[in-house]
């Protein structure tokens, strides 16, 4: 990731364990249809698991391999400029608990595409939401994503004024607050 992205080209990132909770099959899925409408969009997949190689295959078999930039295990430096290079992050989790990689991507200043069963979906309001298997629905996210910096621009914009309101400290007195609720029902 030491070079700069070429201008004209859109970077897709998505940076997580690779292993089929997360969905990477259906990305792949997803950057075939993407990389046929719009060739100048590169897939960057960051991450270690035992799926590495089947998606390195699976790129091959879509035909996407010049689109596809498979990355080992990232951390520090790295990592941030991973985060800082992306014109949309996505998380086409099959099942997440919460995903926070979704929002530190928001952080480093991408908008967002998760998969309605990441935890992140309800708490994330303006972020592209899809059914991990809907490959149709996130293709034409990242489309529109893609094709448009003032779509991209808001949609950003928004989420990070909703990142700037999150807190643990919050959630935790929610929690708390709804188990005290809860007990009291008891």
């Amino acid at each position: 990731m030491g070079r700069k992205k070429e201008p004209g080209y859109k970077v897709v990132v998505n940076i997580g364990r690779k292993t089929v909770q997360k969905g990477l099959t259906h990305l792949l899925e997803t950057a075939a249809k993407v990389v046929a409408k719009d060739d100048k969009v590169l897939f960057v997949i960051a991450g270690g698991g035992e799926q590495n190689e089947e998606l390195i295959r699976l790129a091959a078999k879509y035909r996407i391999s010049n689109n596809v930039i498979h990355m080992g295990w990232i951390n520090g430096k790295p990592w941030r400029d991973t985060f800082r290079i992306a014109d949309v992050f996505i998380m086409p989790s099959v099942s997440e608990p919460f995903g926070l990689t979704a929002l530190e991507a928001v952080g480093f200043g991408a908008p967002v595409i998760v998969s309605y069963q990441s935890g992140v979906a309800e708490v994330l309001k303006n972020c592209y939401k899809a059914d991990f298997w809907d490959t149709d629905l996130m293709a034409d996210q990242i489309l529109a994503l893609t094709s448009s910096e003032s779509l991209n621009r808001t949609m950003w914009q928004n989420a990070y004024q909703e990142y700037n309101t999150l807190s643990w400290e919050d959630s935790a007195r929610a929690i708390t607050q709804h188990y005290h609720e809860a007990k009291e029902l008891a």
